[in-house]
């Protein structure tokens, strides 16, 4: 992964950053969103949104890595 500085972020700013990127919320378990890459199901990643509060760092990285961004490629779309 390159790198880049990892942005702070929230949940719902990450599902939106995603869904600019081609993503489309397939569905919402509890507090986390479901999203995979149209035309690419084995691209999926779950996003827990939890209001008022910023991803931690890992899960954040881990997200990136699943959908397959760069973080600079991820701090674009944000």
């Amino acid at each position: 992964m390159g790198g880049g500085r990892l942005p702070v972020a929230r949940g719902k700013q990450v599902v939106q950053a995603l869904r600019r990127a081609g993503f489309v919320v397939e569905r919402i378990v509890g507090s986390h969103h479901v999203l995979v890459f149209l035309g690419d199901n084995a691209r999926t990643v779950t996003v827990p949104v939890h209001a008022g509060r910023d991803l931690k760092p890992g899960t954040l990285r881990s997200i990136i890595r699943q959908a397959g961004f760069t973080t600079e490629e991820f701090n674009e779309l944000l």
